[in-house]
């Protein structure tokens, strides 16, 4: 009830109102029931905002879990807003904790909702697609679904990083076609191909975004930032098309 009173009373008609946002390419390729994988490229904190605006499915994204655990009235608001706008808790602190988060997701799945999903697993730093964590390949062989790949615009822009405020900024959406990866059914144990299966999502992303690729995880990214400039900049490598 929270999440459809956000997004058609609260919170989405001023979204609409100021940001425009739009689907400019692929709107037929979201299925109309069942469940499937949502990758998006990740330039801000809107992007979640935004994509469930935008389709007439509900969509649920994994959330960092010190949005629910905060305390005092602050922290109270700032459980029931994401709440509301459809996010679910996860902690990351741990592998075992990290593990509990894919479950989530294929829990999600088997349910027959959407998931969506940041296979970079972290804002891009810089407007960049990074390399994809194997995650989202995971998931997709444990539950089945079809991963769908889909490319934000101009989120950045309206919400950049470090800003706490956002600005009105025309937001694009494209959404690619369904990437099917039932051939490798069972093989969710076998890290070669979560990876290759990771880099064909990618490769996706990058094709939609028309981003330049970057063969570092975002993350890492970031710490290089803070580091010495002799330690250089990151490598780039074109991601695999085709899983094999």
């Amino acid at each position: 009830m929270l999440y459809w009173l956000m997004k058609h009373v609260l919170l989405g008609p001023i979204l609409r109102l100021f940001f425009q946002p739009k689907i400019i390419e692929g709107a037929e390729n979201i299925p109309k029931e069942g469940g499937a994988i949502l990758a998006s490229n990740h330039l801000a904190v809107s992007d979640s905002f935004f994509l469930p605006l935008m389709l007439s499915r509900r969509v649920t994204f994994p959330a960092k879990i010190e949005y629910f655990t905060g305390t005092g009235l602050k922290g109270k608001l700032q459980k029931w807003f994401f709440s509301g706008v459809g996010q679910v808790p996860i902690d990351r602190s741990s592998a075992s904790a990290a593990q509990g988060a894919l479950d989530t997701g294929v829990r999600i799945v088997r349910e027959g909702k959407l998931l969506g999903i940041y296979p970079e697993g972290t804002r891009s730093p810089d407007a960049r697609l990074y390399k994809g964590k194997v995650g989202v390949a995971w998931i997709a062989l444990e539950s089945g679904a079809p991963v769908i790949p889909v490319a934000m615009f101009g989120t950045d822009k309206a919400n950049p990083i470090g800003s706490k405020m956002w600005k009105p900024y025309p937001i694009r959406i494209k959404i690619g076609k369904p990437l099917d990866f039932s051939r490798y059914e069972g093989l969710s144990g076998d890290r070669f191909v979560l990876r290759s299966i990771t880099d064909e999502i990618m490769y996706a992303l990058m094709e939609l975004s028309g981003q330049e690729y970057v063969d570092v995880y975002a993350a890492k990214a970031k710490e290089q930032a803070t580091d010495v400039p002799e330690q250089g900049k990151p490598s780039d490598r074109v991601p695999e098309k085709k899983a094999s």
